[in-house]
């Protein structure tokens, strides 16, 4: 599984990124939260999913 950014919701807030234990989430300089290279490092916690105030992240299996 990996993050899928909503970037027309995403507000920048950083939460997301703050709650993920790899690492692999960051805000951009446009300050919209992006999926680093290191998106194969997703453990598939769902942190990132949860916590986003806006619901701008969904997750999918790298098989969808």
């Amino acid at each position: 599984m990996y993050p899928i950014i909503n970037t027309d919701e995403c507000v920048g807030c950083g939460v997301c990124a703050d709650e993920c234990p790899t690492g692999i989430l960051e805000i951009s300089d446009d300050g919209i939260c992006t999926v680093t290279e290191l998106e194969d490092a997703c453990i598939g916690c769902g942190n990132c999913l949860e916590n986003c105030p806006m619901g701008a992240i969904t997750e999918i299996f790298e098989d969808d």
